[in-house]
This record gives C-alpha cells, sequence and structure tokens, in this order.
C-alpha cells in the first residue's frame, strides 16, 4: 500500500468514500492536509487533518481497519516530529474508528461536540505515550 499526498483529481474517489459532494472534498485537500492509501494506483481511503497552536486535529479518516491503522500513523508521526499531541474525534456510532485510534495509542478523552445529530467522542495522544 502506498501512502501519498492527495491531489484534486482525488476528489472524486474521496467523495464516493464519503458520500459527500466532489466539491466539498476537492476543498479538503486544498484546506487541509490529506494523505491517501492506494492500492494498485486504486485509493483505499484516506485521512485528513490540520495544526493548529499545539494539537493536530484529525478531521476525517475512511477505510478498512487495516487502511485506517496505517492511515493513522500519518497525523501521528507530524505530531511527534513537531512535539505536538494529536485530537479525533469519532461519532459514537463507528465502534471501527474507535478501535483504529485505541490500537494506535489513543485514549478517550471524553465526550466530544455532536456534529448534525451524531455525539462524538474525543481521543487524544500526547507524544511518546505509545
Amino acid at each position: 500500500m502506498d501512502i501519498r499526498d492527495a491531489v484534486e483529481a482525488d476528489a472524486e474517489r474521496l467523495a464516493e468514500l464519503t458520500a459527500s459532494p466532489q466539491d466539498v472534498m476537492r476543498n479538503l485537500v486544498h484546506d487541509r492536509t490529506v494523505r491517501v492509501a492506494a492500492d494498485d494506483g486504486e485509493i483505499q481511503g484516506f485521512v485528513s487533518y490540520d495544526a493548529r497552536e499545539d494539537t493536530v486535529h484529525v478531521t476525517q479518516l475512511e477505510g478498512s481497519a487495516a487502511v485506517r491503522d496505517r492511515l493513522l500513523e500519518e497525523p501521528i508521526r507530524f505530531a511527534t516530529a513537531e512535539g505536538m499531541t494529536v485530537e479525533l474525534l469519532v461519532p459514537e456510532d463507528e465502534s471501527g474508528t474507535r478501535e483504529s485510534a485505541e490500537d494506535a495509542g489513543f485514549e478517550h478523552a471524553g465526550g466530544g461536540p455532536t456534529f448534525e445529530g451524531q455525539p462524538t467522542v474525543r481521543y487524544r495522544l500526547e507524544p511518546g505515550s505509545q
């Protein structure tokens, strides 16, 4: 599996993975750091994140369990190099994403905000804690 930076041409596939409009995914590619996991040229998943102050915020994580696990390494590596923490909000009903976060060393840090009526759980990882 190859991990690379997303480009605007990836917006169609990212939209398929998220059931979001292509223009939203195109904006995501421009506004955040987006890394895609590709196998034989086919995008299998992606992670988007941005850094503010002393925290890297993972904003989206899509793909199978193995793909999510691999993609989470990207923001963690960045945060570790910069001495930052990493935060991830996970909808309560996404048990697979919660498992990926916990497998990567994230700890439950309480409830998060509600998005479109869906409660979230906040996960946090401190550099060097894994």
